[in-house]
């Protein structure tokens, strides 16, 4: 059998261990194009532009779906 600890954890001790796991919330800012919130550097997949241009047509990838 593995060793088992010989003091209990305190409460304090464990929830300062803790302290780094609470989710953070993801950065949103607003298309240029249509106004959706997309993640930030990357290309808005409601419209497909990414810094003023078109990089991908979503309306033909929704028709083959």
């Amino acid at each position: 059998m593995p060793p088992q600890p010989k003091r209990k954890i305190s409460k304090a001790r464990r929830d300062r261990r803790r302290a780094h796991d609470a989710l953070t919330t993801s950065n949103l800012v607003a298309c240029t194009n249509c106004g959706e919130m997309a993640l930030p550097h990357t290309v808005c997949p409601s419209c497909g532009f990414y810094k003023g241009r078109e990089v991908i047509d979503v309306k033909k990838e929704e028709k083959k779906k």
